[in-house]
């Protein structure tokens, strides 16, 4: 009898041992678990990480503000969970203001314009609440979320470098203190270490824009525990960001940002240090690096590109954008995704129509995660590789494809004739003729108004035929536009554009605009080293316009659009500068599915 009362705890603490909490799946997904669900449960904590630089130039290493959101039973069980963390520059707050936070565009090209105002961030937020993103969507799943400000931001010490190396270090460090690699401390300055002893060591980052940035810069440096991210309309390279094959050239609607007005607009760290880091960052390394006089690449912008810095990746990539994102462009997150497929990670891309932003499908996100962290074998390996929202499809109903591009496209050159100064034509067969045909500069017309229009010499634009049946584009197209200009500098626009050019509240962007880039054609032959061409001496200027996967209407004629300076993107200088294209030297790769044969069909 005196063995009993052992005994009893012994099986009190087997029940004890069969009811603990944990995650649950079904159909290959994470569901809501309802003792993780009551956020009054949750326990929120924060800490600071230390890091492996000193980029404040104190003589300390960087501590990164943390803050941990995770269920009560991390706690009361012993309960350990994968790590859904998220990192940015904004949580703190950013600089307020107009047009005065930017770059004058109105000069002319090779001159820098004039200086722009310097704001100041005032810092907000509480501890230890630094976002409260995500939380209601992972927590109740099974995750613990994770937060953390980026370096110069908020309560995270060090500088903002917008791009550099330690806006890669500081979210591993985060990780490595999530695998027990690192010291975490209760306070910026203090002693007292502070254990991530709830977690798995198994770690996923997601995040849109900048913030979609962070965990590809966190992936580059194949710290172990980071499983998989999930970038979501990510900046993979400053220079793609702020420049075009050697243009200096806009993100969409902030025209004339460049990345030191990124970093005055993020710079919400410790006042006293921030006299200093303008100094070292913004007014010595940017302002000799960001070349604003000939646009083109550099060592500084090569190493803010972060495809060259993927050898050492080993994260499992499911990539997001929209194909009309004109902030961010669709080119960002490609570059990355067919360099991930080259080294033989686990891919996957969502894009879908719009603009800005947009995350996969929830399920596609659970189903990455659920595989990844927490090693359920749900079969996402053998999904398709690509997933595309057609055009006027909701966002959570995306079409499956074996890949990106259309495994099915092929290049078709599509050659011109002439009709300046309304529609030429464009066409399957290349003419000899040595006609030219020119444009003149203005950027008071911006790009639509030049499409739409049925004369104008401010733009030359060569059509197909009106397409009996309907094409599938799916690639980057590609032009070669042989030309000279009647001064030494001058933009290079094009758009390719499916026309007519409709409007009304029933229209959305891919009935109009298809795609578009922009180019230097002083950089026709090196992007790192502009030369400098003659005025009226003709060059063959070859790029990439943004990739793209649309469905041109039966009924469209598709529109290759050729201009100088563009109102929404571009420096806007003195009107009047002439371009001459050579309609023989002049040339559309499109990547169509079905190639060549299809199109002519479809041109008949």
């Amino acid at each position: 009898m005196k063995y009993l009362p052992l005994f009893l705890l012994f099986l009190l603490s087997s029940f004890i041992q069969a009811q603990k909490t944990g995650p649950v799946f079904k159909d290959g997904e994470a569901q809501i678990v309802p003792a993780f669900e009551n956020s009054k449960d949750w326990l929120r904590h924060d800490l600071w990480v230390e890091t492996e630089f000193d980029s404040d130039g104190d003589g300390k290493m960087d501590r990164m503000h943390v803050a941990v959101t995770r269920p009560k039973q991390t706690e009361t069980e012993g309960l350990k969970l994968p790590v859904i963390y998220v990192t940015s520059p904004y949580f703190a707050g950013v600089a307020q203001g107009g047009d005065e936070l930017f770059w004058d565009v109105h000069h002319e090209l090779g001159e820098a314009g004039p200086e722009h105002v310097h704001p100041e961030v005032e810092r907000r937020g509480e501890r230890p609440i630094i976002s409260n993103s995500h939380i209601k969507k992972w927590v109740p799943r099974g995750y613990i979320v994770v937060h953390s400000s980026s370096p110069g931001t908020g309560l995270s010490q060090g500088a903002p470098t917008v791009g550099g190396p330690n806006e890669s270090l500081a979210p591993k460090a985060v990780i490595d203190w999530l695998c027990g690699r690192a010291k975490g401390f209760e306070a910026p300055n203090g002693n007292k270490q502070v254990k991530a002893s709830w977690s798995t060591g198994k770690v996923g980052m997601t995040g849109t824009s900048y913030n979609g940035t962070l965990p590809l810069a966190a992936a580059t440096t194949g710290v172990e525990g980071l499983e998989a991210i999930i970038p979501i309309a990510p900046n993979t390279s400053y220079y793609h960001y702020y420049r075009s094959n050697g243009l200096v050239r806009s993100p969409g609607g902030y025209l004339g940002e460049d990345i030191d007005v990124l970093y005055d607009f993020i710079h919400s760290g410790d006042e006293s240090k921030r006299a200093r880091n303008n100094q070292v960052v913004r007014d010595t390394e940017m302002k000799e690096g960001m070349d604003r006089i000939t646009g083109d690449y550099n060592d500084f912008w090569a190493g803010r590109d972060y495809l060259n810095h993927m050898d050492g990746m080993k994260a499992a990539l499911l990539m997001s954008h929209g194909f009309n994102d004109w902030n961010v462009m669709p080119e960002h997150s490609y570059r990355i995704y067919a360099k991930a497929r080259e080294m033989g990670l686990p891919v996957q891309t969502f894009y879908h129509q719009n603009g800005h932003g947009g995350p996969p499908p929830m399920t596609m996100m659970n189903r990455w995660f659920t595989r990844y962290l927490h090693g359920v074998e749900n079969g996402v390996e053998q999904d398709p590789k690509a997933w595309i929202v057609r055009e006027r499809d909701a966002r959570d109903k995306p079409t499956a494809y074996a890949d990106y591009p259309n495994p099915d496209a092929a290049d078709v050159d599509l050659f011109l004739t002439a009709g300046a100064p309304g529609h030429g034509g464009l066409g399957l067969v290349q003419t000899r003729t040595a006609k030219k045909e020119t444009l003149v500069d203005n950027y008071s017309f911006d790009g639509e108004a030049l499409a739409d229009a049925e004369f104008t010499n401010h733009r030359l634009i060569y059509l197909t035929p009106e397409l009996s049946s309907e094409i599938h584009i799916s690639g980057s197209p590609r032009v070669t536009v042989r030309m000279a200009a009647s001064k030494a500098r001058a933009n290079l626009s094009v758009y390719l554009v499916s026309l007519p050019w409709e409007e009304g509240h029933r229209t959305v962007i891919t009935d109009n605009l298809i795609t578009r880039g922009w180019a230097d054609f002083r950089n026709h032959k090196d992007i790192r080293q502009e030369e400098d061409v003659k005025p009226g001496d003709f060059v063959d200027v070859s790029f990439d316009l943004m990739p793209d996967d649309q469905l041109i209407r039966k009924g469209q004629q598709i529109g290759l659009m050729i201009f100088s300076s563009d109102k929404d993107f571009t420096l806007l200088p003195e009107p009047g500068t002439e371009l001459t294209v050579d309609l023989a030297g002049t040339k559309l790769t499109l990547p169509v599915v079905g190639g060549k044969e299809k199109l002519m069909e479809a041109m008949k």
